[in-house]
């Protein structure tokens, strides 16, 4: 804030207004951590499951001021149109029920040292795609892996080349989520497994797929818990960070 004050990005008197809130902006119903992202790198985002419409354009309303931007994941219908009566420009994932204001520059793709995201089926296109915003919204580039669960295990063995492009994997699969295990044993990149509450029966909203991931004898493999794929997304934007703050400063011009 300081350096934006002194380059003449930011005003005195809205600066002022910034610090007023740290380190916690107290809105009555919700206390936030207006200073995450100096201490992770990530700002806090809104979850939206539990919380009125009208709370959620609050907290996000407030979040955008500090940040200039803002995630909300479990965005239902009512919290999307009152979000949209605040910024017509809201970015909203249907699928992932995810919402995005973000007033940055847009973050350019590449498929060479992007977080690459895997969903072994269609079915858990919900938490693959909070991952995926997650991982955009947190400034690293994304790419999608879709349909190639191990039931037919040549879709993922012809896209072998694309898990070696990636620097992260996000691996997301329910039923016996034996997908994580698999890429892992194919490449040598760090993969994210996501276990999602998809399957049947002894499926077990999730826990077959969370114990298959935890008891795979690939190595390479961390484990998130079920359904989270912000939690993924964070995670495999902070690993990559880390890859990119070691690299000569020619190599991030690239």
């Amino acid at each position: 804030m300081l350096r934006a004050v002194a380059e003449g990005r930011l005003g005195v008197v809205e600066a002022l207004a910034r610090l007023r809130d740290y380190p916690a902006a107290d809105l009555g119903f919700a206390r936030l951590d207006t200073l995450r992202e100096a201490r992770t790198g990530v700002p806090e985002v809104v979850f939206g499951e539990g919380k009125l419409p009208e709370e959620i354009v609050a907290i996000a309303r407030r979040l955008h001021a500090v940040h200039g931007r803002v995630l909300v994941t479990r965005a239902d219908d009512a919290a999307v149109a009152a979000l949209r009566a605040w910024r017509a420009d809201l970015r909203w994932n249907r699928r992932g029920r995810t919402a995005v204001v973000d007033d940055r520059d847009a973050v350019p793709g590449r498929w060479s040292g992007a977080v690459l995201v895997v969903a072994a089926g269609t079915t858990d296109l919900p938490v693959a795609e909070e991952a995926a915003e997650t991982v955009a919204f947190c400034g690293s580039p994304v790419r999608r892996l879709t349909d190639v669960g191990v039931a037919g295990l040549h879709r993922l063995l012809a896209a072998v080349p694309d898990l070696h492009a990636s620097d992260v994997i996000i691996a997301v699969a329910g039923m016996e989520g034996t997908l994580p295990g698999v890429v892992a044993g194919l490449t040598d990149r760090p993969v994210i497994g996501v276990p999602t509450s998809v399957g049947y029966g002894v499926s077990a909203g999730g826990w077959a797929a969370l114990h298959t991931m935890l008891a795979s004898c690939s190595p390479g493999l961390a484990v998130v818990n079920i359904d989270n794929g912000f939690g993924a997304g964070v995670l495999a934007h902070r690993m990559r960070a880390l890859k990119e703050s070691a690299l000569p400063a020619a190599d991030h011009q690239r």
